[in-house]
């Protein structure tokens, strides 16, 4: 008998989570960014300031290689269909000026 009633409380525990799951539909991470102005990026020129003008403060900050990085990301994944995101990686020189950018989407 014990057996059985642990069999069924597992059956709607793992029930109830899977409607959770599906009811919750989707995850997201960072951010909206306008990645209209990704063009308007020069290298040697845009500085940090024009970037956090451009785009806002960025999601993540971080050190490659002795390099100042700077992400914007919004990222959506969905339990049932194809993820939604983007990124902007942006690096900068010792002066704080763009060296390097990097932006990639799913949107078409």
């Amino acid at each position: 008998m014990e057996n059985s009633a642990k069999k069924i409380k597992i059956f709607f525990g793992s029930a109830i989570i899977g409607v959770l799951l599906m009811s919750s539909g989707c995850a997201r991470v960072g951010y909206e960014f306008n990645s209209e102005q990704v063009r308007q990026i020069k290298i040697g020129e845009t500085t940090q300031n024009d970037i956090t003008v451009m785009f806002g403060q960025p999601w993540r900050k971080g050190i490659e290689n002795g390099v100042t990085m700077w992400t914007y990301g919004r990222y959506t994944y969905r339990l049932i269909g194809e993820a939604d995101t983007k990124d902007l990686v942006v690096k900068f020189d010792g002066r704080g000026k763009v060296i390097s950018y990097t932006f990639n989407t799913t949107d078409q």
